[in-house]
């Protein structure tokens, strides 16, 4: 039977929509995967060049805080440092300087309200804070997560040709001691449409050969073989850690054309079943997608990372488009932070406007009731991550999934 028009038992009254704004404003989030931040100041220029994924601010684009991100960086950043919202760029960047760069990132880091952050320590990891700095910084813990591209790299550079099989599984295996999970940036290096099968040992052998006669001849020690990225990751698996896959939208050397995590599609099905986590990362604009991947395999999370502060006003219809299809138990909290604490600072405020816009409107259309909105939210900010990496039990893995 219909509701009558004056039955408004299922829908929240603006004081509901107050408490889920509130309550999802105070949820203690866990970061799944982001990096470090710069030490020390930036000159203007330097800010610009880590404000999005253009390398720099351009002859002919002009300033990149004429961007979403750059935007919302005022407008969120600002009054956190005394400024008034939308203060000018120049205006900003002066406060940021007269404050200096350690109170800066403490003021932000512990504004975005981050309890745990599941670092990335693969790329640039000396110009950048250790996941222990961060997490002092902003009055959280951390965990690493290892790149395993880095880790064939560092191997190849310092060990016998012979030794790199044997080399790399004992350093992964070592890693996973400590590591909360590793990580595949395939999508930059070969694509994502990977041979889903367990390359034979004599393959990935004669592969890292050939990658050692490149680089004697030259070559940068940069790894770009397919066979040996996938050996990479089934070592991996055989860990049982989480894995990440960068997908989607992400730096200029990537062909976005290859990172749709649709590519993935035959490793999934091969991985189905093991009981390790395979996490695809960022996944704009291919989020749809990869919230169609979530449904379908059980072993698949998602999050939309860097979308969330590079869309800016926007996130809302981007955080609802993943959650059309993704099951709320696989959907994570990710703000890719890099380089810059505002990065992290707005990914968190953007998400949770989002994430508690979109599940007000769902009880107000009776999709569900507050108490699975606040049970939703919940699961999201922190509980699956909790759940998948086995946070609270020091980081089972694969326990939390078998």
């Amino acid at each position: 039977m219909a509701r009558s028009s004056d039955d408004t038992s299922a829908r929240p009254s603006r004081s509901g929509e107050q408490r889920l704004e509130e309550l999802v404003g105070q949820m203690g989030l866990v970061d799944h995967h982001c990096h470090g931040i710069v030490r020390g100041p930036l000159d203007r220029a330097g800010f610009e060049s880590l404000l999005c994924e253009a390398d720099a601010p351009g002859r002919l684009h002009g300033t990149l805080f004429d961007t979403q991100v750059g935007l919302a960086v005022r407008r969120l950043c600002g009054p956190v440092l005394d400024l008034p919202p939308h203060a000018p760029a120049d205006d900003y960047l002066a406060r940021r300087a007269a404050l200096g760069s350690d109170e800066v990132a403490r003021r932000l880091l512990r504004g975005a309200g981050i309890s745990e952050f599941l670092v990335d320590t693969g790329f640039r990891p000396d110009g950048l804070t250790s996941p222990d700095e961060l997490a002092a910084c902003a009055g959280a813990s951390a965990r690493e997560i290892v790149r395993l591209e880095t880790v064939a790299e560092r191997v190849i550079a310092t060990h016998e040709t012979g030794d790199f099989v044997e080399a790399c599984r004992d350093r992964l295996a070592a890693a996973a001691a400590t590591a909360i999970g590793f990580k595949s940036i395939a999508a930059y290096r070969v694509g994502l449409d990977l041979a889903p099968d367990r390359p034979p040992t004599n393959q990935v052998a004669a592969a890292a050969a050939r990658w050692a006669a490149g680089i004697e001849r030259g070559a940068p020690i940069r790894l770009s073989d397919e066979t040996l990225i996938r050996f990479l990751i089934w070592t991996a698996v055989d860990l049982g850690r989480p894995i990440q896959f960068h997908t989607g939208f992400g730096d200029a050397d990537a062909d976005l054309g290859r990172c749709d995590p649709l590519l993935l599609a035959p490793l999934l099905r091969a991985t189905a079943g093991l009981g390790v986590p395979i996490m695809l990362l960022h996944t704009y604009p291919f989020h749809r997608n990869a919230g169609c991947l979530a449904q379908v395999f059980d072993h698949v999370f998602v999050d939309v990372g860097l979308a969330v502060q590079n869309v800016g006003s926007r996130a809302g219809q981007v955080v609802a488009e993943l959650l059309e299809l993704a099951p709320f138990g696989s959907v994570l909290f990710s703000s890719d932070g890099y380089g810059l604490p505002e990065l992290f600072h707005v990914s968190a405020m953007l998400f949770r406007r989002a994430l508690s816009g979109f599940l007000a409107a769902g009880v107000e259309g009776d999709a569900w009731s507050e108490r699975d909105a606040e049970r939703i939210a919940y699961l999201i900010a922190a509980e699956n991550a909790r759940r998948v990496y086995g946070l609270d039990d020091g980081g089972a893995g694969r326990g939390s999934l078998a």
